[in-house]
């Protein structure tokens, strides 16, 4: 119990001093964890043994996280700022919802693992876009007040 509580307090902290950029790959790796999650639970069974039922739950479960996640990034989203790259993301992320809707109700892996793909891609256009400014504001020192005189 107490090790739960220490974990929860943990990735509370982590999500609130977590800078925008993190948190943008927060999102884009549960979203992906879900979806990871969903995949192995879809394989056709051998011998066309049915499928149980209680992975099929877990799996419809998996994609409706997904779609929340995808939902929070695309209100999120700064069109001013962001201009044409907000609105394409904008119709993607609502591309990815519908597909995953298609996907829990088909129950095609296909579409799961298009989504699951395009989604990774993103998260490490991300991860490269944070990084590159992390190496440009490390080598532009901000300027403060210098008390030394």
């Amino acid at each position: 119990m107490a090790y739960t509580n220490a974990l929860s307090a943990y990735r509370e902290t982590r999500v609130k001093t977590a800078s925008q950029g993190n948190l943008v790959i927060m999102l884009y790796d549960e979203a992906i964890k879900q979806l990871d999650y969903c995949l192995e639970l879809l394989p056709l069974h051998k011998n066309g043994e049915k499928k149980d039922p209680a992975n099929i739950e877990k799996m419809g479960k998996a994609i409706v996280k997904t779609q929340d996640v995808i939902t929070e990034l695309m209100v999120s989203l700064d069109f001013e700022k962001g201009q044409d790259i907000a609105k394409n993301l904008f119709g993607l992320y609502n591309w990815f919802n519908q597909e995953l809707l298609e996907s829990n109700i088909s129950k095609d892996t296909r579409r799961i693992v298009t989504v699951r793909n395009m989604l990774n891609e993103l998260r490490s256009a991300w991860h490269e876009i944070i990084a590159k400014n992390a190496a440009e504001d490390a080598g532009n020192p901000v300027s403060g007040v210098n008390i030394a005189g």
